[in-house]
Order: C-alpha cells, then structure tokens, then sequence
C-alpha cells in the first residue's frame, strides 16, 4: 500500500526542482521499466498492480491497486507499473562523437524526447544541450523516447563554450542553406536545431561553419516551416544515406 507522503513525493516529481531535490525520477510501463536493467540507471523500487510480469530482482517490486497507479502515474491512460529511479551522477564531458545533434532551447517535451529515439535510432550516441533545454528526466520526455534515454548520453552545457572549442563542424538548418539533399556530409559534424519558435540564438548561429535546407516540393505556402523532430529526421535520414 502506499503511504499519503510517497504518493505525494512521486506526484511531485514532475517538476524539475522535486526532481532534483529528491534525487529521483519515475519511469512508467513494463516495456521501458525492463530496459533499466541494462543500462546505467538504478531502480529503487517498483509499484505495479502486476508484479508477476515484471521479472526484476534488483530493485523491490510493490504490488498496487488500479486506483493508487492512478495517483502517481503521469499518463492520461496508466500503464501496469511505475519505477522509481535514481538520478545518475552527472559525468564529465565525453569526447566529442563524429556525429551528435545539439539542441538548442528545445522546449516541448515530446520534441525532445522523440529527437531522442532518432538519435538512437541512428546510432547517435550523445547529444549536446543547452541549459535551457527542456529537462531528459520529465516524465513526458522519457514517455515520448519509448527507452531510448537508456542509451543515448544527453549532456546540458554552455552552448556557445562548447561549439566555439568543439573539433566537429557545426552545422544548421537555414532556408538559404545548401540543398540536404546534395550536401557533402562532413566526417564530423554537430548538428544544430534551434528552439520550436526563435530557432537558434543569434550567438550559436555565429558558431555555423555550414548551413543546410530541406527544399519544399509542395505548392502550398501555409506550411511555413517543420516541426523540429520532423526536420531532424528527414536530415539524419539523408545524412546516412550518403
């Protein structure tokens, strides 16, 4: 049974600085749950209200009701279980990979958390993200990866410290960029994606070294732009296609 003060931590657990202060975050459904024990997340519990379909003997499972999974889960619709999960320890700055994506003030959860699946998807396996991108543990992003926050590094820095030193090109989309589909992959690249409203800041666009476009073949001027997962995915698909 759960206690009026767990359920109200894990309810609080959607804001960041609860997040923070507790050290914790919530992973919801078996598929993804049975991921963690792959990777380099530690669970410290698990509520389910079928414990018999979860096979873990890491972390303690706890039987629930129907009505108590309602309470803590984030979902219009709760999944079987919900894991309660360490935050990891922040590491040092890996080496740069030969391709990353670097975002730049993404705030839309569900953008994030797709953009991560492409990148794991594709084999990316770090992204760059400025500080006020929106935060890899928020219950809606790690919904939206499907688990592939498992394995893709997600690191938070000063953006325009980091690509002024980076050894890889930065690269960004602009309506007057080079044709994606006759670019010249480069060997090492970041690729930069900019905020869902502003785009970049002005202070990352001084750091491109190359832009690039995705030319429109519709007749249609209502569509005025994509939407940024979308962009990000017609690009990588046509960068490894090369």
């Amino acid at each position: 049974m759960l206690t009026a003060h767990t359920i109200k931590i894990l309810q609080s657990l959607d804001k960041k600085k609860f997040r923070q202060k507790y050290n914790l975050f919530l992973v919801e459904g078996n598929k993804i749950i049975c991921e963690l024990s792959e990777s380099r997340f530690k669970v410290k519990e698990i509520f389910s209200t079928d414990p018999q379909k979860l096979d873990r003997t890491d972390a303690p499972v706890i039987q629930i009701t129907e009505n108590e999974l309602k309470k803590i889960s984030f979902l219009k619709t709760p999944k079987d279980s919900v894991a309660v999960c360490y935050l990891p320890e922040e590491e040092e700055k890996r080496e740069d990979k030969d391709i990353q994506l670097v975002l730049d003030g993404i705030q839309d959860p569900g953008n994030l958390g797709t953009i991560i699946r492409l990148a794991d998807w594709f084999g990316i396996e770090q992204i760059i993200c400025s500080e006020d991108t929106v935060d890899v543990y928020n219950p809606k992003v790690i919904q939206a990866t499907m688990g592939s926050f498992t394995r893709v590094n997600i690191m938070y820095t000063d953006l325009v410290e980091y690509l002024s030193k980076t050894g890889n090109i930065n690269i960004g989309t602009d309506m007057e960029g080079e044709n994606i589909y006759t670019f010249e992959k480069p060997e090492k690249l970041n690729l930069i994606l900019g905020n869902e409203g502003n785009g970049m800041r002005p202070e990352t666009e001084k750091l491109l070294q190359q832009c690039i476009t995705i030319p429109r073949f519709g007749k249609s001027q209502s569509t005025e732009s994509l939407n940024v997962s979308m962009a990000a995915g017609i690009v990588l698909g046509q960068l490894f296609s090369k």
